[in-house]
């Protein structure tokens, strides 16, 4: 399936001969770039534009687009890659810490396994940025990471720790404990726990700059330290949930306490878009390509995004992986068009838009110079379904190719052998 080659040493280069979609300018939507090219050096882009306009110094490596189109790596607003694991036993699932229903104080990053198959998929799929986030078995799961997809240890690959904050409401948590005959087994009780751990957060902060005042040492709760910084700002709160009720609810709690709220799913959200456009909350939609296998579901549309984003509701799109598969992001976007959403919307859905929501648009989301060079060559428009990933670049460096002659995928190896690339 997929073919391991050598890493390209250097993370400079001159992507050219193809329509660059930048999709943003700063706080604005960015015109197509017929015979455009993006200069990446030192990992970061230094220049995008028509070709003419764009100086490519001696002995840079250029890499031509062949006639195709050139976006910035797409981002996945939340997945699991790493923690729940593609063909994995028990013992490799960390997604859910089931055993006490305020998991603020865990952190995503100390389980992501970077050997995971799902990430040779993701650049498949042109995704090269991921949030990764525990799951929903809890009211409030653990603290997220923004990383990229391609690397050897997850501290090299990270881009942000200070994200969000996974949390659920609805089926999930009441599920999970209802059965150990716990709290929380209701949506009162699930709605109980957050809204305790907040009030609990609250009173922290008030002791620790009494005793700061005061000139004397307060012990540090980890999972407090992690809602006081939701509190103030600092972490968005990621709310998992599907039924039109519990995005109220969600909305509630939110009000209640002052913390930035994101709908993750958002499954009912269509029902009601002019409410979520009123509050303005930004809406994770998705997976939208799965079967409706649970009550919750029972309303899931593909059309869901094209209604919160003509009611002027900020989206992005998720596959959930492994719930989909990360590399079916796009199909997801394509199908989305199909079902009314603007092609713009959809391709800012897997880019600026999840990083503006998520405080990532400093470094990915766009194609402009200061950020991150992810960029991904596409052998046609992103949103066509023959269009393939022909290559892709991480930090400028090209760690994955479609070689059209035997039709492998070739990914390079970050645990392999790293040769020097001299122009």
């Amino acid at each position: 399936m997929y073919q391991p080659v050598p890493v390209r040493f250097g993370t400079t280069v001159a992507i050219t001969g193809g329509t660059v979609l930048p999709i943003a300018a700063g706080e604005q939507r960015a015109a197509a770039i017929e015979n455009g090219t993006v200069l990446v050096e030192n990992g970061r882009i230094t220049a995008v534009g028509p070709a003419r306009s764009v100086t490519i110094s001696d002995g840079v490596r250029t890499v031509d687009a062949g006639g195709g189109w050139i976006t910035p790596g797409l981002l996945e607003s939340h997945g699991h890659l790493g923690l729940h694991e593609e063909g994995e036993s028990d013992a490799d699932n960390d997604v859910n810490e089931k055993t006490n229903p305020n998991g603020a104080a865990l952190r995503a990053l100390d389980a992501i396994n970077p050997a995971d198959v799902g990430f040779r998929d993701a650049l498949r799929g042109g995704v090269t940025s991921a949030v990764i986030k525990p799951g929903s078995g809890n009211p409030i799961g653990g603290r997220t990471a923004a990383i990229k997809t391609w690397g050897r240890v997850v501290d090299e690959m990270l881009i942000s720790e200070a994200v969000s904050v996974k949390a659920a409401l609805g089926e999930n948590p009441k599920n999970v404990y209802g059965r150990q005959q716990k709290t929380p087994s209701v949506r009162m009780g699930v709605s109980r726990i957050i809204r305790e751990a907040f009030v609990a957060a609250r009173n922290y902060a008030a002791h620790k700059e009494e005793a700061r005042e005061l000139g004397v040492i307060h012990d540090e709760d980890l999972a407090l330290e992690t809602l006081c910084q939701v509190l103030r700002g600092e972490l968005a709160f990621d709310q998992h949930c599907h039924r039109a009720d519990d995005i109220a609810t969600a909305i509630r709690l939110s009000e209640e306490f002052g913390y930035r709220l994101v709908i993750n799913h958002g499954t009912e959200g269509h029902l009601i878009a002019d409410y979520l456009a009123e509050k303005g909350v930004d809406v994770i939609v998705g997976p939208l390509l799965t079967s409706r296998s649970k009550i919750e579901l029972r309303n899931r549309a593909i059309s869901t995004p094209a209604v919160l984003a003509a009611a002027g509701v900020r989206i992005a799109l998720t596959t959930d992986h492994p719930v989909v598969p990360i590399d079916l992001l796009i199909n997801e976007a394509a199908l989305c068009v199909r079902a009314g959403l603007d092609p713009e919307t959809a391709l800012e859905a897997l880019t600026i838009n999840p990083a503006r929501m998520l405080g990532l648009d400093d470094r990915v989301g766009s194609l402009e110079p200061g950020k991150d060079g992810d960029v991904v060559v596409w052998s046609g428009h992103p949103l066509e379904l023959e269009s393939r990933t022909a290559h892709v670049f991480v930090d400028g460096r090209e760690v994955y190719t479609h070689d059209w002659e035997t039709g492998e995928a070739r990914v390079a190896d970050p645990f392999g052998t790293t040769y020097i690339h001299l122009p």
